[in-house]
């Protein structure tokens, strides 16, 4: 498989941080994480944020709640245990903390 060494570097940082993610979401994920407003990150931190967001919005209620009225960090509260739950079950080595979430890209 060929590619950059940032790719490179970022397939390597999902294999650490999500061993178990499931192909339908490593894919997004991967390619969000190359996504041209992350390149001046270190490719390992530029896959957490793309890993988070992809998670958040796909398997969380955080647009259900944006939705309904929620500002943003409320959303993002309410959404954090959905969050650490998916990590948790792809074999995560971190959760998101709640800190994490109030100052977290998007």
């Amino acid at each position: 498989m060929s590619g950059t060494r940032r790719q490179k570097d970022i397939r390597k940082a999902l294999r650490l941080f999500a061993p178990r993610i499931p192909f339908a979401d490593a894919e997004p994920v991967l390619a969000d994480a190359k996504a041209p407003h992350l390149r001046h990150l270190p490719p390992s931190l530029a896959l957490w944020l793309a890993l988070v967001a992809h998670v958040r919005h796909a398997h969380s209620d955080y647009d259900a709640l944006l939705n309904d009225g929620y500002d943003r960090d409320a959303a993002r509260f309410f959404a954090l245990d959905a969050i650490n739950e998916t990590l948790l079950s792809w074999g995560a080595t971190r959760q998101v903390s709640a800190e994490e979430e109030e100052i977290g890209g998007e």
